[in-house]
């Protein structure tokens, strides 16, 4: 067995683990990092990026088919496009590949060591790593725990060929024809629309009564009306009742039961803390329901232990897990950081794509301003003016400081940060409107929709 003692350890190489390792070895400070799978996590691996990487393809399917069967912008095709599924996922995997490199070669230039295998821990600073070919054990001063999650699976609906996590329906050898999707949050809808626009008819199946119930109707509407205009079935009050021979068994709002025809059920009913198999009852550590819980600088109950990401709770977004990284790193190294961020924002890539930063329109004592994506040039110029898209801004009555921002349409995902950047900053709506936003883009809907506020829009 190898024997290794360090400053800091990392476990988990994931969106939060691996920046914490990076910055810690930036701050001079000798780090391990412990990761069982791939560099980069379930964000790189087999979430965020892969994801987005299918939806991307799908647009393009999409657009050819289209050129296909009616001209569009002048463009047309003598046939409908082919689709080469395993070329689809090559692709994908090789920019997942490509980041993943990316990188192992920033954590050796921060000199941090790498220790593939899966960490169990026999104190809060002990842990043995069990890899391929041989076993570790570590020893710490530090502990940072970025074990991140796991997708929740259904107790009725367990995995198997035919029931699939998102992961597995990222990495199909050849698309479904026909696939249910149970649950209607944002990795269901995001992958139901990219699966609808390569051609496969889609099913979604939702306990509550709406989609997307975590965000209001106003920004949900445009992607409803996305999914009934491309044939996507939505059964909402409804309840997955198990697996069948041709697909999902499900019972209906009005109590019947029924079955979904499928080829592949796809289970996206949310994700929970990876808190199980690593040795965290050994590490007395507190807990809050199924969370780790620490304070405002991540720390845990036990000294010199923190706990990011997931691990710690909602949102349990990448970015968010990032930015507690780089903090407890630097925490570690003697600085004075706390993590209070005013807004975490929320992207959900959907069609059209919803951001969410802050507060919403039923805050009280707010005043709102919305402009639609009709009335900005650039929208119109990339199809995006008729989607039902439109910037909405709330700002306190009084002060006029913007406390929220929300949107919904194509592209508005690469508006977020100068979203997130305004309520952070706490910028009030006279600094949005005193500032020169370039023609013609989409940010223009921005500017706009804080002269709405105002009361004297422009172009509306």
């Amino acid at each position: 067995m190898i024997e290794l003692k360090t400053k800091v350890l990392v476990i988990g190489a994931g969106p939060g683990g691996y920046v914490a390792a990076i910055r810690a070895g930036q701050l001079g400070l000798d780090t391990v990092l412990v990761e069982a799978d791939r560099l980069g996590g379930t964000c790189l691996v087999r979430g965020c990026i892969p994801s987005k990487a299918l939806i991307q393809v799908a647009g393009e399917y999409a657009h050819a088919c289209e050129a296909a069967a009616s001209p569009r912008f002048g463009i047309s095709l003598d046939s409908a496009p082919s689709l080469d599924f395993s070329g689809l996922v090559g692709w994908k995997d090789g920019v997942v590949d490509r980041l993943s490199k990316g990188v192992a070669g920033l954590l050796k230039r921060a000199k941090v060591k790498v220790v593939p295998g899966w960490a169990t821990f026999t104190d809060a600073k002990t842990c043995t790593v069990k890899g391929a070919d041989e076993t570790t054990r570590i020893s710490a001063e530090y502990v940072i725990l970025a074990t991140g999650s796991t997708p929740v699976e259904l107790t009725g609906l367990p995995s198997s060929k035919k029931v699939i996590s998102s992961t597995e329906a990222l990495s199909l050898p050849e698309l479904p024809k026909r696939l249910a999707i149970v649950g209607a949050g944002y990795i269901g809808l995001e992958m139901g629309c990219a699966f609808a626009k390569l051609g496969t008819e889609v099913t979604i199946v939702e306990a509550q009564d709406e989609i997307l119930p975590q965000y209001d109707a106003q920004l949900v509407a445009p992607v409803a009306k996305w999914l009934d205009a491309h044939g996507v079935k939505v059964h909402l009050g409804a309840m997955a009742m198990g697996e069948k021979p041709s697909g999902l068994s499900i019972k209906t709002s009005e109590g019947k039961t029924q079955t979904v025809k499928a080829d592949k059920i796809l289970v996206t009913v949310g994700r929970r803390p990876l808190t199980q198999g690593w040795g965290l009852e050994d590490m007395a550590l507190n807990m809050d329901g199924q969370f780790v819980r620490v304070n405002d600088q991540c720390e845990t109950s036990t000294r010199n232990v923190w706990a990011i990401g997931d691990l710690v709770g909602e949102p349990m977004l990448a970015h968010k897990a990032t930015a507690q990284g780089e903090m407890v790193a630097e925490i570690i190294a003697g600085k004075r950081r706390r993590f209070d961020p005013v807004a975490i924002p929320a992207v959900c890539f959907t069609e059209p794509e919803i951001v969410v930063v802050g507060k919403g329109p039923e805050t009280p004592n707010t005043i709102t301003g919305m402009f639609p994506f009709l009335g900005n040039g650039r929208a119109l110029t990339v199809d995006a003016g008729d989607t039902g898209g439109f910037i909405r801004v709330i700002a306190e009555a009084g002060s006029h400081r913007i406390v929220g921002v929300q949107a919904v349409g194509p592209h508005v995902s690469e508006l977020c940060a100068a979203f997130t950047q305004a309520v952070e900053m706490g910028a009030v709506l006279e600094d949005i409107a005193g500032i020169i936003h370039a023609h013609p883009t989409l940010g223009e809907a921005f500017h706009e929709s804080v002269l709405k506020a105002l009361g004297h829009a422009i172009h509306i």
